[in-house]
């Protein structure tokens, strides 16, 4: 019976969801892809704000010199909001607030950064699919971080 009910509901247990889990997937896939494809080097995964826990960048990276925040968004084949578009302005908010949090804690801070997403498409007849946007708006017109 135990077992049975562990086959039905794997995630019980384990801390995470199935949306949780389809999550972290989605980061590893993420992580992977911009490492291998696009010559990214990983910085860290999932900071959360030491201050503020709900507050978390999913990667952070280096491409080149400049340091590239990432926000990953794990959708299946079939969803209705693509995961570009599931990252609304309340979103960026909150990241932008995470992004500041990171880089004030820096001792030394990049010359340059920029916010991407990646999102990750899974199910469906196709193996996992990357999709990479570059640049996305997320920062203010002459942003800067003050210390």
């Amino acid at each position: 019976m135990l077992t049975r009910f562990r086959d039905q509901f794997p995630w019980i247990g384990t801390g995470r969801t199935p949306a949780g889990e389809r999550g972290a997937a989605g980061e590893r896939l993420a992580a992977e892809f911009l490492h291998e494809k696009q010559g990214y080097q990983i910085v860290v995964r999932n900071w959360r704000n030491p201050r503020d826990h709900r507050q978390e960048i999913d990667l952070v990276c280096r491409d080149g010199d400049v340091l590239v925040f990432v926000e990953v968004k794990s959708r299946s084949a079939d969803a209705l909001v693509p995961g570009y578009y599931a990252v609304d302005r309340r979103k960026k908010r909150v990241l932008l607030r995470a992004i500041h949090a990171y880089l004030t804690q820096l001792r030394l801070r990049p010359r340059t950064f920029r916010f991407d997403i990646a999102e990750v498409i899974t199910g469906g007849q196709m193996p996992p699919q990357v999709l990479h946007f570059q640049n996305v708006p997320l920062f203010p017109k002459g942003y800067h971080v003050l210390r």
